[in-house]
């Protein structure tokens, strides 16, 4: 805490010298307040590089005058992106340190294959090496986000499953990976999940193949 004092402190009388050390030159013209070096981290190098070009065409004059949100809109722009800190790095440098989003799921939009991250934005970039589950329907990105929630709090593991299928309804059906379906209600889906979590490990789960919740306080079986 007393170094952060410090540096702060250092920081203002610096500028304080600065600024009356100058006559007759406005300080966003003063050249060694000019951001002359822009560190991207998180992303691979092209995103990287992709990110650093479209913040170079924003003309950064100053370090004291850096429009955070004309900056905040380019990195938001891309799909990848789930968080991001920028720190300045005075006197002229800028490093921005970016969180990779987490891919969920695929699914099939418009004849594309996209990817949902945790973010809820899809992206095209597949840079997961492990398989994911696949979407079947047109869910808005906030329903699927919403029911991935929903499984975090319930006694299943979302690596468990092997598909989602979503209908206009709003109601989901899950396929987990040992094939069997579970057919969600439109409410109450965290007691659902749970209910059919006790009831797969308290019997043999290779005589069915369909758990159906859809009707309040009943459970239906298919093999």
């Amino acid at each position: 805490m007393h170094q952060q004092k410090g540096k702060k402190i250092f920081i203002y009388l610096f500028f304080m010298i600065l600024v009356g050390s100058i006559n007759n030159i406005e300080l966003h013209n003063y050249k060694i307040l000019e951001i002359r070096n822009i560190d991207i981290s998180g992303l691979n190098n092209l995103e990287n590089s992709e990110i650093k070009k479209k913040i170079k065409n924003l003309n950064l004059k100053n370090i004291l005058l850096l429009n955070r949100f004309e900056l905040s809109q380019i990195i938001d722009s891309n799909p990848l992106v789930q968080n991001y800190e920028v720190v300045k790095i005075y006197p002229s440098s800028i490093d921005i340190k970016i969180i990779k989003t987490k891919l969920l799921a695929k699914l099939n939009k418009d004849g594309k294959i996209l990817y949902i991250g945790s973010n809820g934005k899809f992206s095209e970039n597949n840079f997961s090496k492990k398989s994911l589950p696949f979407i079947f329907g047109n869910p808005h990105n906030k329903d699927f986000l919403n029911l991935k929630n929903k499984i975090a709090e319930s006694k299943f593991s979302y690596d468990e499953f092997e598909n989602f299928y979503f209908f206009p309804s709003g109601r989901w059906d899950l396929e987990l990976k040992n094939n069997i379906l579970i057919k969600l209600p439109e409410n109450k889906i965290n007691d659902s999940l749970d209910y059919a979590f006790d009831f797969m490990r308290n019997n043999n789960i290779y005589d069915f193949r369909v758990i159906d919740l859809r009707v309040k306080n009943q459970i239906i079986l298919n093999d």
